[in-house]
């Protein structure tokens, strides 16, 4: 069976960031061989690429996150294209990148503003991108269809309808499975991951977030993704063997990896 990347893991935060060999060596032997370590602000840049550029199995994507959008200044926006002008073998997407609706204040207008940067340095750089979208599907997909990258990438943690993972789809875009399909009550998004093409499904953590059913409250890890490929084996008719191999073979399609 082939071995599982973690496409969307935060390992430059807590509990991983002191620890990094151990994290890794409790990953690799639940059979993660890769690890996509995507930033979330330009303060954080630095130390992706610091971890990806010291461990093997890491790679790094980078990117301005919408939701700590009042974070973001112009000038972040440079950082990133000289980031990507120089840019290391291990840096393999521009992300987490998006839109954001469950603030109080969300400074939207702001984030569409970031987020049409960031897709023009995506298009001109030729990487594929990991978007972030909460309550805001088909407004990203309007954006989206904009811009028409050459290389698309995936749309993380999607929980929305299966209707609005099709026009992701349609577009080129992949969509991240993660803890979410542990859940039975997420009845909408495990039925959705059922009945999608499995020529357009990834799998994530986005660790040390969305803890899977069974560890609410605990940091969720890279390694429990072996249990979300479990719930996904559990959602469809194809064997574990055939998927895995066929979502080892989107990442590298993707990714490069």
């Amino acid at each position: 069976m082939s071995p599982f990347i973690d496409t969307h893991c935060h390992f430059d935060f807590p509990p991983f960031a002191d620890s990094a060999i151990d994290s890794l060596r409790l990953a690799v032997r639940a059979g993660v061989s890769n690890i996509i370590v995507p930033a979330v602000a330009e303060r954080y840049f630095s130390r992706v690429m610091l971890l990806a550029n010291q461990h093997a199995p890491l790679y790094a994507a980078l990117g301005l996150h919408p939701i700590v959008v009042e974070e973001h200044q112009d000038d972040h926006l440079q950082q990133l294209e000289a980031q990507l002008q120089h840019r290391s073998p291990k840096l393999v997407a521009l992300g987490e990148i998006g839109l954001d609706l469950y603030r109080d204040d969300p400074q939207f207008a702001r984030q569409e503003v970031l987020l049409d940067a960031q897709l023009r340095l995506a298009k001109q750089y030729e990487l594929p991108v990991i978007l972030h979208s909460r309550r805001t599907h088909d407004k990203l997909a309007l954006h989206l269809r904009q811009h028409r990258l050459p290389r698309c990438g995936v749309v993380h943690g999607f929980a929305g309808s299966l209707s609005q993972a099709q026009a992701f789809i349609k577009l080129g875009y992949a969509i991240g499975v993660g803890g979410t399909i542990t859940y039975q009550r997420a009845s909408k998004t495990r039925n959705t991951v059922a009945q999608l093409p499995l020529t357009s499904l990834l799998l994530e953590t986005d660790a040390p977030d969305m803890p899977l059913n069974g560890y609410q409250g605990e940091p969720n890890r890279p390694e429990r993704i072996a249990q979300v490929f479990e719930a996904l084996c559990q959602l469809r008719s194809e064997s574990p063997a055939d998927i895995a191999f066929q979502i080892r073979e989107n990442t590298r399609q993707i990714f490069g990896i």
